[in-house]
């Protein structure tokens, strides 16, 4: 297979899992080489993502480096192979590449769950509050950038509807409920989407109110990604450039997976929430 100068997100945490299993086995990229009858530079090339993989050469690198974990070795075996030529490619020119990165994160999740204090989860906004949101990203963006940021935003929203619809839990604080970009009735609009997205069954929307005695996080938005075993979860945080950061450390993963859980252990329940929300309908 032919290499490539840009790989994607997944080819090159695929890369980052293999030479983690390196390491764990004590093995430089010398003898890993020795081991696999390579050279050492096509063992680089693989863990930098910029070779793609079989899924015999790669259980063979498994079995070089002593991993007899089943799961993860298959869940590895899968990711293997070309390049997977989703719709987000048709992007890539038009939108930053870490958006690239994170519609096809999200295509291939197990799960994902989501907690924001600001805005609306990216997923679950409506075109008239995304629209607005991105007339006031700075620098100003250009028309034609906004349309192509709304459709690329409308077309990972699918992941929601699909035959195989993702699993999605969102939490999201009172502030970004109040939060009324666009007017009262873009407002309005949001808040009742907000409703009906929760009634689908692969929806859990978590409010946390204004009400709560603690707070367990920094105010930071994030999304975890669930991938087929944890060893390759996602965390994925935005910032105030605009650009997406991924984090996939175990300690990183550890961390997020806690902080999660206890902004849930203090959030209302899905069915309070929704009331919640179409109070807030209310006084608009």
């Amino acid at each position: 297979m032919p290499p490539t100068n840009s790989p994607t997100l997944r080819q090159r945490r695929l890369g980052t899992e293999l030479r983690k299993l390196r390491e764990r086995a004590g093995l430089t990229t010398v003898r890993a080489a020795d081991l696999l009858g390579v050279n050492q530079a096509r063992i680089s090339m693989i863990e930098t993502g910029r070779t793609p993989v079989s899924a015999d050469r790669l259980r063979a690198m498994a079995h070089a480096y002593d991993c007899s974990a089943d799961r993860l070795i298959d869940a590895l075996a899968a990711m293997t192979g070309r390049r997977v030529r989703g719709w987000w490619e048709e992007y890539r020119d038009h939108v930053p590449a870490a958006l690239v990165d994170l519609a096809e994160l999200e295509y291939h999740a197990s799960a994902l769950r989501v907690a924001l204090v600001i805005h609306i989860p990216a997923l679950l906004q409506t075109t008239d509050r995304a629209r607005a949101l991105f007339q006031e990203v700075v620098p100003p963006m250009r028309q034609y950038e906004i349309e192509h940021r709304l459709t690329h935003r409308v077309k990972r929203q699918g992941v929601l509807h699909r035959d195989d619809p993702l699993p999605y839990t969102a939490i999201i604080h009172e502030t970004a409920l109040r939060m009324a970009f666009g007017g009262s009735v873009v407002a309005r609009g949001q808040l009742k989407h907000l409703i009906d997205m929760s009634e689908l069954p692969n929806v859990t929307l978590r409010v946390i109110p204004f009400g709560v005695d603690r707070f367990p996080t920094t105010g930071q938005s994030f999304d975890y990604v669930e991938g087929p075993v944890p060893q390759l979860d996602t965390v994925q945080l935005d910032s105030a450039h605009g650009a997406c950061e991924f984090l996939d450390a175990e300690a990183q993963l550890s961390k997020y997976r806690a902080v999660l859980d206890r902004m849930l252990s203090c959030a209302l329940s899905p069915a309070q929430s929704r009331d919640f929300i179409h109070h807030r309908i209310q006084d608009l």
